[in-house]
């Protein structure tokens, strides 16, 4: 070969490497990072609606897990970790997973899958959220005045109420003054009792007994999800009828939950992971509200009781456990 072509060849090879680089950089697999306490039927939800959407586990998509399982401290180390990784997007549940994301990048997108109340001003313009993290507020605390209401409405007579909550958590903080304004309205006397970790939940549900409440709330949170069959457990052993902010806690033998559709808000995050993946800018996808939401009776639980349901929160429930 000429040394004339040679060059010739070699040039163009220059040229044609970064659009081949490119190429298979498009070919790649893109990568999640999910943060949150544990896994839950929800994020199996998020999964399936991205599988719908184009995007399959293993073909052109992968998840990065990093749970806390109950301890919101870790919070700030996983997502560091999640971030050495390299994720494309972070999709994280609960207000303190999403403030620790946000706090260990300000470059890979973040799509809240959930987060309790937008009190905490985690974006400043819901609308326009501008930077890197955008997504979906369940306004699950503010659902807490409801909860006092249909506690009210469940047992007739009702005085005293005792409510449990995650001191460290600030969206729980706004659920409990959403609790006590609506207590004061109904005339209900309302006792709370705060923990700080898991490991307070020891001395915390004794206490909570030891005000000898009607019935008892739990204020939304992620780590006292975590801990659901411990706290339903002890609950159920002082005979106390209980409302809660999740479906799982139904499911773990808890009386009544009343909380937004977390499957919906999980799909509804799919779509605003695959806008994100296709090139959309996080900061121009609008933080949304919950609409949907989700009436959970356990009907053995209420027989263990010996308490009747009243026929209007059945017609109103969105499933019944029986």
């Amino acid at each position: 070969m000429r040394r004339r072509d040679l060059i010739t060849l070699l040039g163009a090879s220059a040229i044609l490497r970064p659009f081949a680089a490119s190429a298979q950089k498009s070919d790649q697999v893109r990568r999640i990072g999910i943060l949150a306490t544990a896994p839950a039927h929800p994020i199996d939800s998020f999964r399936d609606r991205l599988r719908e959407l184009g995007w399959r586990d293993g073909q052109n998509v992968e998840f990065a897990y990093r749970w806390a399982e109950g301890d919101d401290t870790r919070y700030p180390a996983l997502a560091a970790e999640l971030i050495t990784l390299k994720p494309d997007v972070i999709v994280t549940w609960g207000t303190p997973a999403a403030f620790a994301a946000r706090e260990a990048t300000n470059r890979i997108p973040i799509v809240m899958g959930s987060v309790g109340t937008l009190d905490t001003a985690i974006v400043s313009n819901l609308a326009h959220p501008g930077g890197n993290i955008t997504g979906f507020s369940s306004q699950n605390v503010e659902i807490s005045g409801k909860h006092v209401g249909l506690l009210k409405d469940l047992i007739p007579g009702i005085t005293r109420v005792a409510v449990l909550s995650n001191a460290t958590n600030p969206a729980a903080v706004v659920g409990v003054q959403h609790a006590e304004t609506a207590a004061k309205t109904a005339g209900l006397t309302l006792d709370t009792v705060q923990i700080h970790d898991a490991n307070g939940l020891a001395t915390e549900l004794p206490a909570l007994s030891a005000l000898h409440p009607n019935a008892a709330l739990v204020i939304a949170d992620t780590l006292l999800l975590a801990q659901r069959r411990r706290i339903v457990e002890f609950i159920m052993t002082e005979r106390l009828p209980a409302i809660y902010p999740y479906p799982e806690f139904a499911a773990a033998g808890g009386l009544i939950s009343y909380s937004p559709d977390f499957d919906a808000l999980f799909q509804e995050a799919a779509a605003y992971v695959d806008k994100i993946l296709r090139g959309a800018n996080p900061g121009d996808l609008p933080v949304q509200q919950a609409s949907k939401f989700k009436l959970v009776v356990n009907l053995k639980t209420a027989e263990a009781l010996g308490l009747t349901v009243p026929p209007l929160i059945l017609a109103a429930a969105d499933e019944v456990i029986e």
